[in-house]
């Protein structure tokens, strides 16, 4: 069950948690990813017929759009869930849970436009290198003069299988064994995604990374805030709860 508990959750190192996504995050600031980024999309480039995956159905139809309908439905039960927690005292218990899902799915998806908006770097099959009319220039460079500033980074369609580890969080107190089956599907579904959008030519495999990173510190960092539970927050909340006699008295 999901509901809140108010007995301590497992523990958790915060420090690696957070300190291990923002390490990489640091080293693709310092170490810039262009010859790996090419490299891996030259892969999926053919000179005559551009990007191998550009005019699949499969790609664009089924794994691009139908799939991230789905994500959005597990979106949207959450919020039907959290909206009934506030209405029913009955499923006051499941407020949290719904609560967090709401919170860390819609930020780890929510970002995306906005920082496409503020970074303008465009995709690779705009580029001159893969039959594009662009210039490319690295994530901190100075963009070069164009008429149309790119929408590329981060990868947005990754952002809704990464933003699938809110169910890792949440469900990792309560059911650890189908928390860890969780975390490996929004680990999977992220990269089946990801990948995707590189055959198509729509992203470098470093916006991808950005975007996983992202995903991970936001879905922790609203976990800490609204799911956590210290041994001290625990009793806390225990003492608070009213005692048998305090209930029929």
């Amino acid at each position: 069950m999901l509901a809140n508990s108010p007995t301590a959750s497992r523990p958790l190192n915060f420090y690696l948690g957070f300190g291990i996504p923002l390490a990489v995050m640091l080293l693709l600031l310092l170490a810039d990813p262009t010859t790996l980024d090419f490299t891996i999309a030259n892969w999926a480039y053919d000179q005559q017929s551009g990007f191998i995956g550009r005019h699949s159905a499969f790609l664009e139809d089924i794994l691009h759009d139908r799939a991230k309908q789905a994500v959005i439905g597990i979106g949207l039960l959450a919020i039907i869930g959290f909206a009934l927690s506030l209405l029913s005292k009955k499923l006051h218990h499941w407020r949290r849970p719904f609560g967090y899902l709401v919170l860390a799915m819609g930020l780890t998806t929510s970002i995306v436009t906005p920082l496409k908006a503020l970074t303008g770097v465009h995709c690779p099959w705009s580029l001159s290198q893969f039959g594009g009319e662009e210039t490319y220039t690295p994530l901190l460079s100075a963009r070069a003069p164009t008429a149309k500033p790119g929408r590329c980074w981060p990868g947005g369609h990754a952002a809704a299988g990464f933003s699938l580890f809110a169910l890792f969080f949440v469900l990792r107190d309560r059911r650890p064994r189908t928390a860890k089956a969780a975390l490996w599907f929004a680990l999977a579904l992220g990269t089946t995604f990801s990948i995707g959008r590189m055959l198509q030519g729509a992203h470098f495999f470093s916006h991808n990374l950005w975007t996983a990173l992202f995903c991970w510190v936001i879905s922790l960092g609203a976990y800490r805030l609204v799911l956590y539970r210290t041994t001290q927050s625990a009793r806390d909340t225990l003492s608070a709860l009213p005692t048998t006699e305090g209930a029929t008295g």
